[in-house]
């Protein structure tokens, strides 16, 4: 897929999503409650997604951008 193609295709999704919010107000009670969820679903996992990445982030760099020593992976050699 062409960086053109996928432009077009995310401009048509856009515009679905904005013909669908400007319906919305003259749907009916499970179409509105269907798209709630949706909307829900995609803020939830955005959210989650930034939870993850924020604590990936702080356990590898710190806080002051550093690595932690503390988190290396050191190996162990057997006793022989």
């Amino acid at each position: 897929m062409s960086p053109e193609d996928f432009l077009k295709e995310i401009q048509a999704i856009g515009e679905k999503f904005l013909l669908k919010l400007q319906k919305l107000p003259k749907a009916d009670p499970v179409e509105i409650a269907s798209f709630s969820v949706v909307l829900l679903f995609i803020a939830t996992v955005l959210v989650l997604t930034i939870i993850a990445c924020s604590c990936c982030c702080y356990s590898c760099c710190g806080c002051d951008g550093r690595p932690d020593p503390r988190h290396k992976k050191s190996r162990v050699r057997p006793a022989a």
